[in-house]
């Protein structure tokens, strides 16, 4: 039996470590559980944009259209296992309801919300700490090589200004003028000056070493599979290590949180999805900021001594093998879009899956049944993003102090 402290938190990826960090700052004694290593899982295996400007939920209408056509065409960005699979089954179903229309807008504004505020505090948590994760605030390019999917855009361009998210409309000259890396001239562009980027695992290991040096136990290779309970109360978790007991508990293991409350009954609709990261060596004729291929939909984004090239979305369970032909699939597309000074070497190739929630909003609450249990998962693609307030958040819940938002849209039972 491993010795008590105040909180536990189930998970070393993003949402864990900033979760770690708000509860530690309010005189909490904080321990970590991690089955692998400190962003060895999604939270390092990602673009590292910090995007404000994606507040369009996941689920808009014509999603699940666009899916099912990609789906049958080889190279796509979308794939998706078909499996008997009940969990799967429950989770489209609830993506389609939410992408009615009215769904889809009160969402936006939700995560408006939540991306602004998030995104400011990122910023003061990255100069308050001295995080070296080369954060850079430059903009966001998506760049749209076809006229159909300009003229797309341009309406989800004038939706997101009527909700007060600042973004600029470029003409094919302007979008290739701010970014000259581009090999092929693009119909159009949208600019968001509001975005930022980093090096995802730096920023998570850097933050990690920070709560070590605040007395924060961080146990890594350990996996947690059970809980054991008294009443409505969690006492203590089950690992490979051992039991680990605390006063109260933080569930933070992005696609795995399904699995773990599975076991205490309840039903979390957080479904895994597959994503690549692929980091070459930065050439020397490099994008300036971060840009999106909107066709490809593969972002390439520049770190210090590496350029980042992430994108697909799988739907295949809990499968970490990665596909060869995948990331083929995203440096062919890199090369037919962009024209570097050299061949693209690979210098490391990884996967992760995001955790995704039916309706695109993260689930920060308090797990049903249970007073001393609660849940940070299901932030999809936003996971960087709303790292730092939902730690913050999650550190107002455990102390039973009324959050900053109000938490109701993104409550554990709104599938119910």
């Amino acid at each position: 039996m491993k010795g008590e402290a105040d909180v536990l938190v189930i998970g070393g990826g993003i949402i864990g470590v900033c979760s770690a960090y708000y509860l530690a700052e309010r005189g909490l004694s904080v321990s970590i559980l991690e089955q692998g290593e400190i962003a060895s899982g999604c939270s390092g295996a990602n673009a590292g944009l910090i995007v404000p400007s994606f507040s369009i939920p996941l689920a808009a209408p014509g999603t699940l259209r666009s899916w099912f056509l990609w789906a049958i065409k080889p190279g796509s960005p979308f794939s998706m296992r078909l499996r008997f699979d009940p969990a799967l089954f429950h989770w489209l179903r609830q993506f389609q309801k939410a992408c009615a229309s009215k769904k889809m807008h009160q969402g936006l504004r939700v995560l408006r919300d939540l991306n602004y505020a998030s995104s400011k505090l990122f910023e003061r948590l990255v100069s308050r700490e001295s995080l070296a994760c080369n954060f850079r605030k430059d903009g966001w390019l998506m760049a749209y090589m076809t006229e159909k999917s300009f003229q797309k855009a341009t309406q989800e361009a004038q939706l997101l200004q009527e909700h007060e998210v600042e973004v600029k409309v470029l003409s094919s000259d302007e979008a290739l003028e701010m970014e000259p890396f581009l090999q092929t001239k693009p119909s159009g562009g949208l600019f968001f000056p509001e975005d930022a980027h980093l090096d995802p695992a730096k920023f998570v290991q850097a933050l990690a070493g920070r709560l070590r040096e605040q007395g924060v136990d961080i146990h890594l290779q350990t996996e947690v599979f059970n809980f054991e309970t008294a009443k409505e109360k969690i006492t203590a978790v089950r690992t490979d290590r051992g039991k680990f007991r605390a006063q109260q508990f933080v569930l933070t293991a992005g696609a795995w949180s399904s699995k773990l409350v599975r076991n205490l009954g309840s039903r979390l609709p957080v479904l895994p999805s597959k994503g690549y990261s692929i980091s070459v060596k930065r050439p020397g004729v490099c994008p300036r900021i971060p840009l999106y291929l909107i066709e490809a939909k593969v972002a390439i984004v520049p770190l210090e001594q590496s350029l980042r090239l992430a994108g697909t979305m799988e739907l295949s369970g809990l499968d970490l093998r990665v596909n060869p032909r995948r990331v083929e699939t995203i440096m062919r597309q890199a090369e037919d879009y962009l024209k570097p000074s050299e061949n693209l070497e690979i210098i490391e190739i990884r996967c992760g899956l995001r955790p995704c929630s039916p309706d695109g909003l993260p689930i920060i609450d308090r797990c049903p049944g249970y007073d001393n249990l609660f849940l940070a998962t299901g932030h999809g693609m936003l996971g960087i993003t709303l790292a730092p307030l939902t730690g913050k958040l999650v550190s107002q819940l455990v102390s039973h102090q009324t959050p900053d938002f109000d938490l109701a849209s993104l409550s554990a039972t709104r599938f119910s």
